[in-house]
């Protein structure tokens, strides 16, 4: 069984990407205007790797399968690529095709009376099928190029609306954001195949067995590292998430919940080989800083935003640092069980703030009021995903923060710190949004979202609970199947947490503190905004520089504006003076009025030296002709007349000219001397 599923696995990406064809070609001719064949598609996708899951998970330790062919002649050697499946794998394709089918199926009511309706779901099945294919990607060079295809399709749709300016510069930075990133990557994947040899992951020939062979390890962990901090918003390049909000909702939940984010983070956990190779463990640390940092930054500007889908953007910005920062501190086995558990419950958010505005037509929290009374399917489901984000026990979130947790608080102090304030701050700013959104007197008539879109928030909000139960590392075998992808290197792993004193299993003391940091900032939220004990309005005036600064998100794009744009607006300002006077004015354009110059004397030189004296010798002629004509008369005595004047016009000038040594003229001279 498993080598059939393993035989016929590139059927889950094939699909999506067969519906991407059929909706192009064929757009509202098909069923539901192509919706039904992207929905349709998907599902089969998701049964598909449903299945795959339980059957890997169900299956002896170590099982593995690693498909290859041949693919592109490169020297004296053919580089293979093809798709290979273990635990990881099996679990992500099961997360992006449920999370994929959510999407689309809310999509059906979001969408409706777009008018590029159907282009929407050809975007979004092409855009699951890049991420698909970069899950089972079994080969860094296919995983790059998948990495790539879902850059291209973020940006189609964070900028689906190209018609509203917001989106269309908010798509263009997300693009551009992400490509800073990518460059690392890229030059990371150039020293591994420069060190190694080789593209491929697996094999006696691949990068993950010839590690040793690389001279130069923390670099190439940091420039991989770099593909991370931008695929998933990492502080310095997290500037374009927030932005990326101008899409559709739907979009916000597939790219900044399941899909596009989560590859940066999945990409550090396929190479985490080379991370434990680090001996100085310099690029480990680095990352660990990084997300920890992310998590804070990201959460302290969530706290003043007002704009419901940037609030979760933020969130999502600070959860991946928290996922970042685990594996920066060997939590590699926690890091993906959160990776999992956000993606439930994040998505189910963003569409439950679909839902909302959908009801509202405003995004702004501060308009709204009251609508767990006109929206109770959405307030209870939003309310489930805001308890496992804010990590409650006996939620999904609450199993996998405290495995993050667990891990930092013998691995980093400070790591550890930072994600119990993130824990604060996180519930702190999230029931912010529960009670300013369904708490309180209602503000806007609104309504409840149609079945459509309902149905697809329960599953989700059912998975937020779910998925910590089915894939928690103390109540399944979660832990030591995805442990056991790392092969050999998962003994380092083991190593490095032994000698940090990690055991796994629980620990009470990280439990009360984390639990005690989310109920604290619950808490606060509550007699601020709930029970109105403080009031908001004297708690911004007394923190007014805070607020702005919070507000104004610590005014990193404008200094990005004021430096980098502005150097670049510079530099290309510089380059294009220099190309119009010096490259086309000099160059260019100068050559073109030399060769005028020189044409022009050519042709005056051509019209009266050449041409005039051709045109000199048919004049000459042509007088000749016009004259001499007359003396044709034909009269034999005229031409003995005329012969005898030439011959004595001849003797005379020969006569004059002393022309005696001209042989001709000899019998001339004889007949005037007689």
């Amino acid at each position: 069984m498993i080598d059939t599923l393993a035989q016929y696995a590139w059927v889950i990406p094939a699909l999506p990407l067969l519906a991407f064809a059929l909706i192009t070609a064929f757009g509202a001719k098909l069923p539901g205007r192509g919706a039904y064949v992207a929905i349709g598609a998907m599902l089969i996708s998701l049964v598909y790797s449903t299945y795959t899951a339980y059957t890997w998970f169900a299956a002896p330790d170590g099982t593995f399968r690693n498909i290859s062919l041949g693919w592109i002649p490169a020297g004296g050697k053919v580089l293979c690529c093809g798709y290979a499946i273990d635990a990881l794998t099996a679990v992500m394709l099961f997360t992006v095709t449920l999370v994929a089918s959510m999407v689309l199926i809310y999509s059906v009511g979001y969408m409706h009376g777009d008018p590029r309706y159907p282009r929407y779901f050809a975007y979004v099945s092409l855009f699951a099928a890049a991420m698909l294919v970069l899950v089972l990607a079994n080969n860094i060079l296919l995983f790059f190029m998948s990495w790539e295809l879902v850059g291209l399709t973020s940006y189609l749709l964070i900028g689906f609306w190209f018609e509203k300016p917001s989106a269309m510069r908010a798509a263009k930075k997300a693009f551009l954001v992400t490509r800073v990133g990518d460059v690392g990557f890229m030059a990371g994947l150039i020293l591994l195949y420069i060190h190694t040899g080789s593209f491929d992951f697996y094999g006696q020939q691949g990068i993950f067995a010839n590690i040793g062979l690389i001279k130069c390890v923390p670099l190439v962990g940091i420039l991989l590292f770099c593909g991370a901090v931008g695929k998933s918003a990492q502080f310095p390049l997290h500037v374009w998430l927030p932005d990326a909000m101008e899409g559709p909702t739907p979009v916000s939940a597939l790219i900044h919940a399941a899909t596009m984010v989560a590859a940066g983070v999945y990409l550090v956990a396929r190479m985490y080989p080379v991370y434990l190779a680090d001996t100085t463990g310099v690029s480990l640390t680095v990352m660990a800083f990084i997300g920890a940092f992310t998590a804070l930054f990201a959460a302290s500007i969530a706290v003043a935003q007002n704009d419901i889908k940037k609030i979760l953007a933020y969130s999502t910005i600070s959860q991946l640092g928290y996922m970042i920062m685990s594996l920066g501190v060997f939590g590699y086995v926690a890091a993906l069980f959160h990776l999992m558990t956000h993606a439930f419950f994040k998505a189910q958010l963003f569409l439950g703030s679909g839902s909302v505005i959908h009801g509202t037509d405003t995004q702004d929290i501060r308009l709204m009021g009251g609508l767990r009374k006109t929206m109770p399917v959405t307030f209870v489901t939003f309310l489930i995903s805001t308890l496992a984000l804010c990590g409650i026990p006996l939620t999904a979130g609450g199993f996998s923060k405290e495995e993050i947790l667990g891990v930092a608080f013998f691995t980093s102090k400070p790591v550890f710190w930072a994600g119990v304030i993130g824990a604060f701050a996180t519930a702190f700013y999230m029931f912010r949004l529960v009670y300013k959104v369904f708490f309180g007197e209602e503000k806007t008539h609104a309504h409840e979202s149609p079945k459509v879109m309902t149905l697809p928030l329960c599953v989700l909000a059912f998975m937020a609970i779910a998925s910590g139960y089915v894939m928690s590392p103390r109540c399944h075998c979660f832990e030591h199947k995805v442990g056991a992808v790392l092969g050999d290197y998962n003994a380092l792993l083991e190593h490095a947490l032994a000698n940090a004193g990690y055991h796994g299993g629980f620990h009470l003391n990280v439990f009360a503190i984390g639990t005690c940091a989310a109920l604290l900032g619950i808490f606060m939220a509550t007699i601020i905004w709930f029970k109105k004990l403080i009031d908001p309005a004297k708690i911004s005036s007394a923190f007014a520089p805070v607020k702005k600064l919070l507000e104004n998100k610590y005014y990193i794009d404008e200094i990005y504006n004021a430096t980098v744009i502005a150097l670049m607006m510079l530099s290309a300002k510089l380059l294009y003076l220099f190309d119009k006077y010096v490259i086309d004015g000099l160059i260019v354009n100068g050559a073109a009025k030399f060769s005028l110059y020189v044409s022009r004397i050519w042709f005056l030189f051509d019209k009266y030296v050449i041409d005039g004296l051709v045109n000199l010798s048919a004049a000459v002629c042509g007088f000749a002709g016009k004259y001499l004509r007359y003396i044709q008369t034909g009269v034999t005595q005229h031409y003995v007349f005329l012969t005898v004047v030439a011959v004595i016009f001849a003797g005379l000038v020969a006569l004059a000219f002393n022309f005696r040594e001209v042989t001709w003229v000899q019998p001339v001279l004889g007949f005037f001397r007689q």
